[in-house]
């Protein structure tokens, strides 16, 4: 599952790929936690086992893409 980090003062989003198994719900629900303190860390996993730390005064937004979305990639006719 694709996790997208918008950074304010920032062109460039952050892209975080997420294991497809974990729990949509609990990934809003710790989101919201999260920048529900604005002096506070979102922490988050990768597929790698990798964390990265967000500072939640420094996030305009989260985006969470669908489990079942696959990427397309190359051409398409």
């Amino acid at each position: 599952m694709d996790v997208r980090i918008g950074v304010t003062q920032s062109m460039r989003e952050i892209e975080l790929d997420v294991a497809d198994s974990t729990d949509r719900e609990a990934l809003k629900a710790k989101v919201e936690a999260a920048l529900a303190n604005p002096d506070g860390v979102l922490w988050l996993e990768d597929k790698r086992g990798r964390e990265v730390a967000f500072a939640t005064a420094k996030i305009a937004y989260v985006e969470i893409g669908s489990p079942s979305e696959r990427r397309a990639v190359g051409f398409t006719a």
